[in-house]
């Protein structure tokens, strides 16, 4: 699986527990159950840390150009009205 298809790029590391994991998880207190997403070196985990964190900045940069871009064609609307730009 890609790192690129995941929604959530900054937990990737953990295991996503399972409605009964979870339940199961308030009366371990050894923490025998936890779980982790593995990689096959130091070198591949931080790869993948690295590669989503760039994509989640990737993300918000993409959102706020966008979110800009819209404040500005609104302002334009406003302030000049009759000179619509197709």
């Amino acid at each position: 699986m890609s790192i690129t298809s995941n929604t959530s790029l900054t937990d990737f590391l953990y295991a996503r527990p399972t409605l009964l994991e979870g339940i199961a998880r308030i009366l371990d207190f050894g923490n025998t159950i936890q779980e982790y997403n593995v990689s096959q070196s130091g070198f591949e985990a931080d790869f993948k840390a690295l590669d989503g964190d760039w994509i989640t900045i990737g993300r918000d940069l993409k959102d706020a150009v966008q979110k800009i871009t819209q404040e500005i064609q609104d302002r334009e609307l406003i302030e000049y009205p009759h000179e619509q730009k197709n």
